[in-house]
């Protein structure tokens, strides 16, 4: 990389700074820095006085004047002491009525709700009076000491073709695998009482609901890894929802400021100025994007100091920068208008949250959760380290995507596709089109089919995801039509491409050779890619059935080279038209091949 190269990224990333500075400076700086000090006033003003969302919204009548004090202090219940006749009489005025002793619950959902509230107060005043006791173990006798084991299930065991019999055994199941001895806990309590009193207050005092999603990066309590059993609580399985948004969200939200600044070049041509400059389209596209990847390093950074997690958290979190700055330059370079612009973002966004967030959910149940580069987060959180190959399975799929993406980009950054107004689908071929050569079709698309496997490979395992929890067989087989017509689909971009692009449309030649070449770089990239990333998650039963076409290398490259020239075929005699029920018949063939392999239809 010369310096010349250097100095035009250096100038286009200062250019486009300033240019999004002086830009937010008359519209949206102002209202940002508004925004922002309210939201400073309004978070201290919370901090001082707390959340009064719930308050007043429960009327509670009663007699008992002692209760009536002690459910008054909670904010959520109006309390109104009056005498038992004039309760009687305005009972359709109240969700809750005491009298004496006993609790009346009016039959909606607003009066259960306030009678499960009123349990809350219960227990919190019996925590208040439980620490006031002298001998606090024996109002607490029981103690729990809370030790986390990690747990993997097996789904590998039908992955050598074994049988899973449907009838349950009648024998108790004997257990497999290592012994672990787990040494014998000590009889007392490691912390002083008053440690214990005050984390008992405490925990009485808060909203079990909110603190197990305000805590999940936190300090630990005073009482340790020790609860009472009315302390304790089922794991929260869905922990990485707060990844999403603390680590992901502010990711993507800035990477929404580079998709509008190529949106922007694009309108009204104001991109002009910048191909007319003797600069190279991928020195162009890498300065625009340098000041918002500076950014989101920031932002994750702070994020990472804030959570008290290890620097290397960054690490992670770098392919997914990468990944969405640069679908955020080709969605900006394929939108045509600002409407579309908006679809095209919600739409990946959709795509691409759920890609990282539903693997995640599986941390330490599975190694599919390793595809998402969130669990490697979530293992830090909990205190797990990740390995080099663990960090490779995470995100090799990201950087791949992301170098052919920005690739991509700088091909096309050209006058004519940068300002072409085509509709989305022929501008995607457009933009496939121009990586293939008329020259020498048959090379173009094996590479074409070798650099689409990164984006079969993160569909195939989004469907991997979706599809997991599912019951079997039924997950197995949705697995094996989605692999398929994925397959289908990817491998048929460049025949489809090379008949709109050629002046007299495919040969014959070009249906046999394109078709052999196409399967050719697929194969190939499938077995680079899968051997050098994710054979873990081929171990296990759905991973082989995904991935079972590879087990020999002739059959495979027939499969693929015969299902791709029927779509070939279908375009050659039917024309365009004819593209989707050649998919179809191709996805029915590579189904049937799939079940003929693992033995559900025999030949």
């Amino acid at each position: 990389m010369s310096v010349g190269y250097l100095r035009q990224i250096y100038v286009v990333a200062r250019w486009e700074l300033l240019r999004t500075l002086s830009t937010m400076g008359r519209g949206v700086l102002p209202v940002a820095i508004t925004l922002f000090i309210l939201l400073v006033a309004a978070s201290g003003l919370t901090a001082q006085s707390g959340l009064h969302i719930q308050d007043g919204i429960y009327r509670l009548g009663t007699d008992n004047v002692p209760a009536g004090e002690v459910i008054a202090e909670d904010g959520r219940f109006m309390v109104f002491i009056d005498s038992r006749a004039s309760l009687l009489n305005t009972w359709d005025s109240y969700d809750l009525v005491i009298l004496g002793s006993e609790v009346y619950v009016r039959d909606t959902e607003k009066g259960h709700a306030a009678l499960t509230s009123l349990e809350q107060v219960f227990e919190r005043y019996s925590a208040f009076m439980n620490v006031q006791e002298p001998d606090l173990y024996a109002a607490y006798p029981l103690w729990i000491n809370r030790i986390y084991e990690r747990s993997t299930i097996d789904f590998s065991a039908t992955q050598s073709g074994q049988q899973i019999s449907p009838i349950p055994q009648r024998d108790a199941p004997e257990p497999r695998g290592d012994v672990v001895p787990v040494a014998t806990p000590k009889a007392t309590v490691p912390y002083e009482p008053d440690q214990l009193r005050a984390e008992i207050s405490r925990t009485a005092a808060q909203d079990d609901t909110i603190s197990r999603y305000s805590q999940v990066i936190g300090q630990e309590s005073g009482s340790g890894s020790f609860r009472t059993p009315n302390q304790l609580a089922p794991p929260l399985p869905f922990d990485s929802i707060i990844l999403i948004f603390v680590f992901i969200f502010p990711l993507y939200f800035t990477s929404q400021f580079f998709m509008m600044s190529i949106m922007n070049e694009r309108i009204e041509r104001r991109g002009e100025i910048l191909l007319s400059a003797p600069y190279h389209p991928s020195a162009i596209i890498i300065g625009k994007a340098l000041p918002y990847f500076v950014m989101m390093v920031a932002i994750s950074l702070i994020l990472i100091v804030i959570s008290s997690l290890p620097v290397n958290t960054i690490l992670p979190l770098i392919p997914v920068i990468f990944f969405f700055l640069a679908s955020a330059l080709v969605i900006g370079m394929l939108a045509r208008s600002f409407k579309e612009l908006s679809f095209l973002s919600i739409f990946f966004s959709t795509i691409a949250t759920s890609y990282l967030f539903f693997p995640s959910i599986f941390a330490n149940v599975h190694v599919v959760s390793l595809i998402s580069p969130l669990t490697l987060i979530v293992l830090e959180i909990q205190g797990d380290s990740f390995t080099l190959m663990d960090y490779l399975y995470s995100t090799s799929l990201f950087y791949l995507t992301s170098i052919i993406l920005l690739y991509a980009g700088a091909v096309n950054f050209t006058e004519e596709r940068l300002f072409s107004l085509h509709r989305l689908i022929p501008r995607t071929i457009e933009f496939i089109s121009a990586g293939i050569s008329k020259t020498y079709p048959i090379l173009s698309v094996f590479v074409l089919g070798g650099l689409v496997i990164p984006f079969v490979f993160m569909v195939q395992l989004m469907g991997l995801v979706l599809f997991f929890n599912l019951p079997m067989p039924l997950s197995l087989l949705l697995l094996i039509g989605y692999a398929a017509v994925t397959e289908e689909v990817a491998k048929s971009v460049g025949i489809y491409a090379l008949a709109k692009i050629l002046p007299g449309g495919l040969t014959w030649r070009l249906v046999i050779f394109g078709s052999a070449g196409t399967a050719l770089g697929f194969l190939a990239g499938e077995k680079l890619l899968l051997f050098a990333t994710i054979t873990e998650v081929t171990e296990s039963i759905f991973g082989s059935v995904m991935f079972l076409s590879l087990q020999l290398l002739w059959m495979p490259f027939l499969l693929h080279a015969g299902c791709l020239a029927v779509v070939a075929v279908a375009l050659k005699a039917g024309g365009f038209r004819w593209y989707i029920p050649g998919i179809i018949l191709a996805t029915f063939i590579h189904v049937i091949y799939n079940l003929t392999v693992i033995g559900v239809i025999t030949l």
